[in-house]
């Protein structure tokens, strides 16, 4: 559901890098492979002062995918975020393995900017439906300039269930191979209880837009969401959720049920992982799932390593 949440997210993580004196160190190689830097805090300083650029590896119109990774790979932010944030650490990442990497912003409004001087509107806060039309746009530019068939989907949050919406309803199962969700809103939140509250879900899409009131697990639109069935034919799907999500509540309403569905958990076999919500998408052990599900007959196995809420200061 929410990706970036503003002032106060940054500085608080960026005070925590500070205070602990731990270097925002990459993972850098001596060719031409790009930095992959783990981390909360390098994401937000750089989306704070580079707002809506691209990621590393990312958009590059020219890209000819190989026959080692025939589809392009999507990326969708989260509610309240943007790809210059959310794929700070997997787009470059993505590159580095030889896929062609694409990522954009959606479900822009205006007044919903970040609150960093210079910010962009905060992305995915419009109407889930009126987001996923704004997908298929991008798929289909996607696939006009790479001359391929379908393409792969990487989503976080919001942008791992809304998806599902263009798959179902938009046409988009014929173009898309693979929907990959880092703690998709697939069943919605009641945010640890709260939106089971009188008048709180109205509160927070007042605040944060009109997709986090698609996104309450009681919504109009979650209901029409579940009255179709929960996987497309001919697609892949892969949910990759952490037991700490403190904005997809509870944490299981991430997992999908149907065919050609895996639904992996952080923690099982890695106990000493406790990423959140925000930090799945700078999380290495995350990572390496995504690119299992997008190549598995080349598949490692994840790394287990610590790996603090939102990635605080962390290779």
């Amino acid at each position: 559901m929410q990706g970036f949440s503003g002032t106060s997210r940054f500085l608080a993580v960026l005070c925590a890098a500070l205070v602990s004196g731990t270097a925002l160190a990459g993972t850098a190689a001596a060719d031409d492979r790009l930095p992959v830097i783990h981390s909360g805090v390098a994401a937000s300083a750089h989306a704070a002062a580079r707002p809506g650029t691209d990621p590393a590896g990312a958009n590059d119109f020219s890209c000819t995918p190989t026959a080692a990774h025939p589809r392009p790979v999507v990326l969708v932010h989260g509610t309240v975020s943007n790809m210059t944030y959310s794929w700070f650490s997997l787009a470059p990442r993505l590159a580095d393995e030889g896929y062609c990497v694409f990522a954009f912003n959606y479900g822009q409004r205006t007044g919903s900017g970040l609150g960093l001087p210079g910010a962009i509107p905060a992305g995915g806060t419009a109407p889930v439906p009126e987001s996923a039309q704004q997908l298929a746009a991008f798929v289909d530019r996607v696939r006009a300039a790479t001359g391929s068939a379908q393409v792969d989907l990487v989503g976080h949050s919001q942008g791992g269930m809304m998806p599902r919406y263009y798959l179902d309803r938009l046409g988009g199962a014929a173009k898309v191979r693979h929907l990959v969700g880092l703690s998709p809103s697939n069943h919605g939140t009641d945010v640890d209880g709260l939106a089971r509250l009188p008048g709180v879900p109205d509160l927070l899409r007042i605040g944060m837009g009109d997709s986090v009131r698609d996104q309450m697990h009681d919504s109009a639109f979650m209901a029409e969401l579940a009255a179709r069935p929960e996987t497309a034919p001919g697609v892949d799907y892969t949910v990759i959720q952490t037991r700490y999500d403190e904005v997809v509540t509870p944490y299981t309403s991430a997992f999908l049920d149907g065919p050609g569905v895996r639904n992996v958990l952080l923690q099982d076999g890695c106990p000493i992982n406790t990423t959140d919500h925000l930090g799945v998408t700078f999380d290495s052990r995350a990572e390496q799932y995504v690119l299992n599900a997008l190549d598995p007959e080349h598949a490692a196995e994840p790394p287990c390593v610590p790996s603090p809420p939102v990635n605080a200061a962390r290779r």
